[in-house]
């Protein structure tokens, strides 16, 4: 009688367990609420790391790194944006959660530079900006246009610039951007002194003339007007310059330091 009895409680044991177990299955099939959803810790309110939000992307920049990010553009690399901001270029994941300072390179076909293939097209498009606040020395029978970042206390531009005879003989024609190495204020807050002979050579009667006098350690009379001095350095931060001379070519490629006018010149031909 006894073993009788703990079949049949066994047996309704089971049979309640199983009754359990099938509602609590239908339960799960029927509910409105996602399966992911399982605490109060869920991430469902998140950005998805796999989809770009241009604004949710710059305002997280902002607030944790303090970088204006002026645009942004997607790359070959799943998940991995190109940051374009005030301070240069960087990349980021499309959520926010991880930034890269550095080079990233695409070895599908061959090695390139991701950066400098965005940073070429920048170049190109940002010097329009700039195009009537040059200071143009011109060949006769142009051949070739070369942009130079300069600085008139820099050695290596100055000797740039005493061959410009030369260089405009081959046919490269000479536009001169404002690079102050110096920057633009000084530690306590007032203008460098490289900025304001800078602005005083582009404020003068004749920017050309003044320029050449300034690269040969002659004075210059002081001048302020709205040439876009300092514009012309944030410009040139941005596109990768970080010393003088920096020479951009027609197609956007930077060449950094001095080149004599024949390498030059050999350069350009095989562009």
């Amino acid at each position: 009688m006894f073993k009788k009895f703990l079949i049949i409680g066994g047996l309704a044991v089971t049979a309640t367990s199983v009754f359990f177990a099938m509602n609590e299955s239908a339960m799960a099939k029927n509910s409105s609420v996602p399966s992911s959803i399982t605490s109060p810790t869920s991430i469902a309110n998140e950005q998805d790391p796999t989809q770009l939000n241009e604004n949710l992307l710059k305002a997280k920049i902002k607030a944790k790194l303090g970088l204006t990010v002026e645009k942004i553009e997607t790359t070959p690399v799943p998940g991995i944006a190109l940051l374009i901001t005030n301070q240069g270029l960087f990349y980021a994941s499309y959520n926010g959660d991880y930034f890269i300072q550095g080079k990233v390179y695409s070895l599908i076909s061959k090695v390139t530079d991701l950066a400098e293939v965005s940073l070429a097209k920048m170049r190109v498009e940002g010097m329009k900006e700039f195009k009537d606040d040059m200071i143009v020395f011109k060949a006769e029978d142009e051949k070739y246009v070369v942009t130079a970042f300069t600085d008139i206390t820099c050695g290596y531009c100055r000797k740039m610039h005493k061959q410009m005879t030369d260089y405009n003989d081959r046919g490269i024609t000479f536009r001169y951007l404002a690079y102050p190495r110096s920057g633009i204020k000084d530690r306590t807050g007032n203008f460098s002194q490289g900025f304001k002979d800078l602005r005083s050579v582009w404020c003068s009667d004749d920017p050309k003339a003044a320029m050449t006098s300034a690269k040969n350690s002659q004075n210059v009379a002081y001048r302020v007007c709205d040439k876009p001095v300092e514009g012309q350095f944030n410009f040139g931060r941005q596109v990768g310059v970080n010393g003088t001379p920096a020479l951009v070519l027609s197609n956007g490629m930077m060449v950094p330091g001095y080149q004599p006018p024949e390498q030059l010149e050999q350069l350009l031909k095989t562009l």
